[in-house]
């Protein structure tokens, strides 16, 4: 339905406003099998799948005046980011029955509305929100301008860290799980060093794109950054305090944990009291 959206639909006359058109048509279809396999998990896969797709359909669109190296660096990244993502999904989905715990929860909560709150809080601001973090990108890849160029190599470099450090929590987690004694609560690795080392990754991830986005156009830095601080809010205020309750309700030990390992940004852990 995106795709026939784009290739058939109306122009708006505005590419950014075509591609969030063809990316909420896309999220309503997976929202439908979501409703028929009653799994609102199916929306997990497609999040990080379309940030690439949306890098390159952008970056098609342009004209050959955009900058080729900026282009790449940054679609280089956003790839580098979905792999890891997509490859953790795939790694950790032990079947179509399996439901991420927070769903259920939500339309527990939500009552009659339970339908329109599975449509717009589990599928469409998601959607919404991811899009706004790519502007950045949109950015990057279609604005005819030089870039800043030392600023572009740091937003690699950040983006790049930020995913490596993703990468390294998401293996030392599956050795855990795979090791883990029952109630042992994880604090290796880097998560000796982090409660929550793959959201402060994440965070970095939309930080870098940002980066990348006023590296091309100065100018517009005062907006440039709202994806990426609508996904340092939707961490600290909402997915953080929501795993750390459901930690504590199911870990004995995890309050020693608060106390002695930072909540979000990664630095070495406070001495255990004697």
């Amino acid at each position: 339905m995106a795709a026939a959206w784009l290739m058939w639909g109306p122009d708006t006359g505005r590419l950014w406003l075509d591609t969030f058109i063809a990316d909420v048509l896309a999220t309503v279809v997976v929202f439908a099998f979501s409703r028929a396999y009653g799994n609102s998990s199916f929306y997990d896969a497609y999040w990080s799948v379309i940030p690439p797709l949306l890098t390159f359909y952008w970056w098609s669109q342009a004209g050959p005046e955009v900058d080729q190296l900026r282009c790449w660096l940054v679609a280089v990244l956003v790839l580098l980011w979905a792999v890891r993502l997509t490859a953790n999904w795939v790694y950790g989905f032990p079947g179509l029955h399996h439901e991420d715990w927070r769903y259920p929860m939500f339309r527990e909560r939500a009552g009659r509305w339970e339908a329109v709150v599975d449509l717009v809080a589990i599928h469409l601001i998601p959607t919404t929100q991811v899009f706004v973090g790519m502007v950045p990108v949109y950015v990057c890849v279609t604005y005819a301008r030089a870039d800043i160029r030392w600023l572009t190599i740091v937003a690699f470099v950040i983006g790049l860290a930020a995913v490596t450090l993703e990468l390294v929590a998401d293996v030392q987690m599956h050795r855990f799980v795979r090791d883990r004694r029952p109630g042992e609560a994880m604090t290796r690795g880097m998560w000796g060093w982090s409660r929550h080392p793959n959201y402060f990754g994440e965070f970095s991830f939309w930080f870098a794109l940002a980066l990348f986005g006023v590296a091309t156009s100065p100018g517009d830095a005062w907006w440039l950054f709202v994806g990426a601080l609508l996904m340092l809010a939707m961490f600290l205020g909402a997915s953080i305090p929501m795993m750390e309750t459901r930690s504590l309700q199911r870990r004995p030990d995890y309050q020693d944990v608060i106390d002695r390992v930072p909540r979000f940004v990664p630095r070495p852990p406070r001495r255990a009291a004697a």
